[in-house]
């Protein structure tokens, strides 16, 4: 192991002991030293999870999470510098961590808070205007080979448990009465500067995973219909347009 490996490892784990051959300007003691500079790493990407996770923390507290952050931070090194990408694999982790098994939606609600993040710091796209977009939908011919462009900041998720309902529930909104095992779709994008998080039918989650894949609109459609879905159409397109989803309609020959 190299001396720089060495140096990564101990830093991550408290229970590693002060690499060898380390000594201080000021003459002070390298172990104590380097004990305070452990702290402050291992506090520091606790914390950023925390900001990346705030749901999950409420969920269980902040004397659990800090304990199960500290425990994933010990094993996931920071491959980036920006801290917003750090904890990407957290949902993962807090899956297959046993303590955490009495809370068996944790995982997911920390799907859905890094779709969020993922969704902020997404590409910009500058959204087709309503109108525009409304006139070529009009035509159901149109609907043929056209391609439909989404914002790159939207994503989906689909969860054996209620995550939109659970999330919302620890926002500033009234809370509404809801069962925390029943499934739910979401819909996650950014709207101008607006994170947006939305519960939608297993018919829409489907219907615009499809369009996501880049199948064309009357293929996707077609789909919906083949597979007896409780898609909604046109409130779909409508959700889509109102919270300015389409960033493009285009024949699907001309896309690469």
């Amino acid at each position: 192991m190299s001396r720089y490996s060495e140096f990564a490892a101990a830093l991550l784990d408290p229970h590693k002991a002060c690499p060898q051959g380390l000594t201080c300007a000021t003459g002070a003691d390298p172990e104590s030293r380097f004990a305070v500079y452990r702290n402050n790493v291992l506090s520091s990407l606790i914390n950023a999870l925390a900001d990346n996770y705030p749901v999950v923390a409420q969920l269980v507290g902040e004397d659990f999470f800090r304990a199960m952050a500290g425990m994933y931070v010990q094993s996931a090194a920071p491959r980036s510098p920006v801290m917003s990408d750090y904890g990407a694999d957290f949902a993962g982790f807090i899956e297959h961590f046993e303590p955490a098994a009495n809370v068996p939606y944790l995982a997911d609600v920390a799907r859905l808070e890094r779709l969020q993040v993922q969704a902020w710091h997404a590409a910009d796209a500058r959204p087709m205007d309503a109108h525009q977009v409304m006139q070529v939908l009009s035509s159901p011919a149109s609907h043929d080979h056209l391609r439909v462009g989404l914002h790159p900041s939207l994503h989906l998720l689909q969860s054996p448990f209620a995550v939109v309902a659970i999330w919302a529930a620890h926002q500033q909104a009234p809370v509404v009465p809801f069962d925390p095992f029943s499934p739910q779709y979401a819909l996650v994008l950014r709207n101008d500067l607006e994170v947006e998080v939305f519960a939608i039918s297993p018919g829409t989650h489907d219907f615009i995973q499809d369009l996501l894949q880049g199948v064309s609109l009357s293929t996707a459609i077609d789909a919906s219909t083949g597979r007896d879905s409780d898609l909604e159409l046109e409130h779909t397109l409508a959700q889509l347009i109102s919270h300015r989803a389409i960033i493009h309609l285009l024949p699907e020959q001309v896309l690469p």
